[in-house]
């Protein structure tokens, strides 16, 4: 060996020992790209998955399957009987995603088919969304069902809503909101939907916003004493997103997005905006029944305008009723709630019966109806959309969602369940596969796709 090969073969040496004890990829790679070398029971201790937003991933090709076409075409006709421009519906089966497609356009003037990227307004399904984010502040130990939340002692004592006409008002807890049980009246109109009445009557510019219905609600008289009845009560959740916000001193979408949708893998989840020219960058375009009717624009300013862009005011509904999601990211939040193991539930095991226990003579908290089946189910109908999230006792959950209003109202979900339940019964066999793993990816992976 020459002296110069020699030296060549020292400094290899050398290069290669110091390697080896230093480590420097460790400078480089993160202590999650590590884990990706241990157990899978190992690495889930140090290194959380992390996801790819479902925007990105999911196309309807992904669900072009021979098995579902019966399916598809009862989907289709329903759609065609009732004149709903675009839908969108998703299926899981214990936390694995089956399905996921799109139907007709998310924008007939343009002609942009329904993709599985699309969000609507989910309308009342936002309940569950809002109720699901005070268990988390109660699990955290930072609120109690049993909270007052007006008057001095109360969650809400700010200045702002102290001019309280009917002291039974002070006696409001947490659970009466979640429940529907707060005592709020609707003879003279649903007051989330009465924004420039409500706006004249408190002497503000309209439209009105949530806090001036709540001051508004909280200067009449309760239709009965908190907690012995329950009525339906949109403006109960409204006031619900506002302790949100005091309790966690961010705004509503904040705390929900960073503690609720983004943990659960829900990343194109957002409130929705009243205009067509406002929507959000996946948002379909919204339609009603051919005989549906100008209304008054809710900002006071007399022009005859469509209820669902403009007409209702969409924002003041906050978190009872203004979110837009795809039915895949519903299902990503369905999962980290529904007490199945395949994916990490948000909330303990104890909060989610708490939620889902039937009740004879009372609503449950965050959903419509649970059946003493097992069954759970949340509706949500506005101007312009109709959906429907539906967990079944079989281990089945899935969310139908359209961009177009029926004249049936709130009545619609009902011909939606009764159309998939058909639709699902074409299909006698599934493919073993779960979709959400697509999403799936360590940041090795992702840094050698790259």
């Amino acid at each position: 060996m020459s002296k110069t090969t020699g030296i060549k073969y020292v400094i290899l040496l050398t290069v290669i020992v110091v390697i080896v004890f230093t480590k420097p990829w460790k400078l480089y790679f993160s202590e999650d790209i590590q884990a990706s070398s241990l157990s899978e029971a190992e690495s889930s201790t140090l290194m959380p998955r992390k996801l790819i937003p479902a925007s990105e991933i999911f196309r309807n090709s992904f669900s072009e399957l021979p098995e579902t076409q019966k399916m598809d075409h009862i989907i289709e006709r329903f759609m065609k009987k009732w004149e709903i421009r675009g839908a969108s519906f998703a299926l899981m089966k214990d936390d694995k995603l089956l399905y996921a497609k799109g139907y007709g356009f998310a924008d007939d003037e343009l002609q942009i088919p329904t993709e599985t990227h699309h969000i609507f307004r989910i309308a009342s399904i936002s309940k569950l969304i809002t109720a699901v984010g005070i268990m988390k502040l109660i699990e955290d130990g930072n609120l109690h069902l049993n909270d007052l939340v007006f008057g001095p002692d109360g969650i809400l004592n700010d200045t702002m809503y102290n001019q309280i006409r009917d002291s039974r008002i002070k006696t409001i807890t947490v659970e009466h909101l979640l429940r529907h049980q707060a005592g709020f009246s609707t003879n003279y109109g649903d007051p989330m939907f009465c924004s420039v009445d409500i706006a004249k009557k408190m002497n503000v510019t309209p439209p009105a916003d949530l806090n001036t219905i709540i001051r508004f609600v909280l200067s009449r008289r309760l239709r009965y004493t908190p907690g012995t009845s329950t009525a339906y009560s949109n403006v109960g959740y409204g006031i619900l997103s506002k302790v949100i916000e005091k309790v966690s001193g961010e705004t509503y979408e904040e705390y929900i997005q960073k503690n609720i949708l983004h943990p659960a893998g829900c990343f194109d989840m957002h409130l929705g905006n009243n205009l067509y020219e406002d929507k959000h960058k996946h948002e379909v375009r919204y339609y009603e029944t051919a005989t549906e009717e100008l209304i008054p624009a809710c900002d006071g300013s007399k022009r005859l305008v469509p209820k669902y862009y403009g007409g209702n005011n969409l924002e003041a509904l906050s978190g009872a009723g203004a979110w837009v999601a795809s039915p895949i990211e519903l299902l990503r939040f369905l999962a980290v709630i529904d007490g199945h193991p395949q994916i990490e539930d948000i909330l303990k095991p104890e909060t989610i019966t708490q939620m889902t226990t039937f009740t004879l003579n009372a609503l449950p908290i965050g959903w419509m109806h649970i059946s003493y089946k097992g069954d759970w189910s949340r509706t949500g109908t506005l101007s312009g959309t109709s959906a429907l999230m539906k967990k079944q006792h079989n281990g089945y959950s899935w969310v139908f969602v359209t961009n177009t209003s029926s004249w049936k109202g709130s009545k619609f979900p009902s011909y939606i369940e009764q159309t998939i339940q058909n639709a699902l019964a074409t299909v006698t066999e599934w493919p073993e596969k779960d979709l959400f793993e697509l999403q799936i990816f360590n940041q090795q992976d992702y840094l050698v796709e790259r």
